[in-house]
């Protein structure tokens, strides 16, 4: 059920003598959609929709506070008409600051607060593409709909694309969207592959269908969920009764991907189908819904004739492609919500990754603990090779002890992307054996049963992914790794001596000489 107290929420943003913005809050990004860095130093009265009435400028010039009604801008140039007070704010050097607070108008703030919060417009940090996204709703009064897009990080540097669209308009569509959305990253979390991830999700509906939580009708909705591993360079996708992505190679072709379409959402009985595709560095994924390429004037094949007619020009920026396929297939006043996710795949260079196959006897743990601990000299990565070479220890060791050949270990380095990701340093390790670890705390006798504990207190975030012939166990740090501050420091006599109690399983003494350190 919606929480009211989202009406509440307004934006408060500061503004110097000179009318640039100079402070931007979490609601003012939240009601405008404008990041912080997108909105400081620009003029106040770019965010504007309409002048300001004339009682306000007397304030302004008298340095006076005011309050008033005032159409702003957002982000995507909707109006959205706001409650403003306005304070001066004098400082020792005489310079005048105003606090200027806006409340959304009452009847629309509820709806409009929703939909920033269940958009993404905060690009999380993932190295594999680099995106850029329009939401656009058939309503602009109520500025609520059913579409969505989201960009899901997961593990090994790969990345879920998602677009959908829920039946109908206004916010008991918007309700079912973030219900859906919200599933649909709970599954990413478990890290399923495209079809059994829209095979999972459908089941949920139809069981909500069939325990009175939802009805049919309320819940019709299409969603397309694509995985791109920068790695290999392959997307995965698969669809539930929705349109296939368009497709740009870095040669300036366009086309669309061979989908095979599951039924909507909601529906069940018929499976998933998904399509694998290898993508060229610098290819331009196109997720959108249906109401970017329909109208009650044109039919989908000929919309979709015109979006890859508009991506076959030329592509200065992915923000500039996003403006120029609105402007170019939408109307003034459109028929159907539209959600649209511009996506650019980017490629791990080879050399950042590392791959070993591993028997599965015990003495190979020493040799894959020094495999490790050389690529990441090559790497340049000397901080990281003691906890490295823990989890690398501890990873293989269990799939030794625990799972089925064959093992393999791969060490992954991604870099910054365009400051929207930090590097990291990803370790895997894979077997044949479907079972999933967990971690568990081991009692204070116990020999055994801490190294998954450990694994989870040095990595950033760890977990297990399944894949056709087995399973995945990964753990991710961060890059630079900092120095970990202690009393004194370790000479490689005594790591070595560490790791070898490692070896045998001996944890408890492991454990007791490293609080010593």
């Amino acid at each position: 059920m919606y929480d009211h107290t989202l009406a509440a929420q307004s934006a408060a943003v500061a503004v110097d003598e000179r009318g640039v913005v100079a402070a931007w809050s979490r609601d003012a990004r939240l009601l405008l959609g404008y990041e912080p860095g997108e909105a400081i130093g620009r003029p106040a009265t770019d965010l504007l929709a309409a002048r300001l009435p004339d009682s306000a400028w007397r304030s302004l010039a008298q340095q006076e506070p005011w309050a008033g009604r005032v159409a702003l801008r957002d982000q995507d140039g909707h109006t959205i008409e706001a409650d403003v007070r306005a304070y001066p704010l004098v400082g020792a050097d005489d310079h005048v600051v105003w606090f200027i607070h806006a409340a959304p108008e009452e009847a629309d703030s509820a709806d409009l607060a929703l939909q920033r919060r269940l958009l993404l417009y905060h690009r999380p940090a993932q190295p594999a593409v680099e995106t850029a996204m329009r939401y656009r709703p058939a309503d602009p009064q109520a500025g609520v709909g059913g579409d969505w897009f989201d960009v899901i990080p997961l593990s090994g540097a790969r990345v879920a694309l998602v677009v959908g669209d829920v039946v109908g308009h206004g916010i008991q569509a918007a309700i079912t969207m973030g219900q859906l959305r919200s599933e649909i990253r709970t599954l990413a979390d478990v890290d399923l592959p495209p079809d059994e991830l829209l095979t999972h999700l459908d089941d949920l509906i139809l069981e909500e269908i069939e325990e009175g939580i939802e009805s049919a009708g309320e819940v019709g909705a299409t969603c397309l969920y694509a995985v791109y591993d920068p790695v290999s360079r392959h997307c995965t996708l698969a669809s539930a009764g929705h349109p296939a992505p368009a497709v740009v190679l870095p040669d300036g072709s366009v086309d669309f991907i061979a989908l095979a379409p599951g039924p909507p959402l909601g529906v069940g009985g018929l499976p998933f189908e998904a399509a694998d595709v290898r993508l060229p560095e610098g290819s331009l994924l196109v997720l959108y819904t249906d109401g970017l390429v329909e109208a009650h004037d044109r039919d989908i094949d000929s919309g979709m004739q015109e979006l890859a007619h508009v991506l076959a020009g030329p592509t200065p920026s992915l923000e500039a492609i996003c403006d120029n396929l609105i402007t170019a297939l939408l109307p003034e006043h459109p028929d159907d919500d539209v959600a649209l996710l511009v996506a650019r795949t980017n490629a791990l260079d080879p050399a950042h990754v590392a791959t070993w196959d591993l028997p599965a006897v015990p003495v190979i743990v020493a040799d894959a603990r020094r495999r490790a601990a050389d690529q990441l000299t090559t790497w340049g990565m000397q901080d990281a090779v003691p906890t490295t070479e823990l989890i690398v220890s501890e990873l293989v060791t269990n799939a030794i002890r625990h799972a089925e050949a064959p093992i393999q270990l791969r060490l992954i380095r991604t870099e910054s992307m365009s400051g929207f990701a930090a590097g990291a340093l990803i370790c895997e390790v894979s077997d044949a054996s479907n079972t999933s670890p967990h971690a568990r705390r081991a009692r204070v006798l116990d020999e055994g049963g801490r190294g998954l504990f450990l694994v989870g207190q040095l990595a950033e975030r760890w977990g297990t992914r399944h894949t056709p012939t087995g399973k995945t166990i990964w753990a991710e740090q961060p890059r630079p790794i900092p120095r970990p501050r202690a009393r004194r420091t370790c000479s490689q006599e005594d790591h070595r001596q560490r790791i070898t109690w490692w070896d045998h399983g001996n944890q408890r003494e492991y454990l007791a000489r490293t609080r010593q350190v």
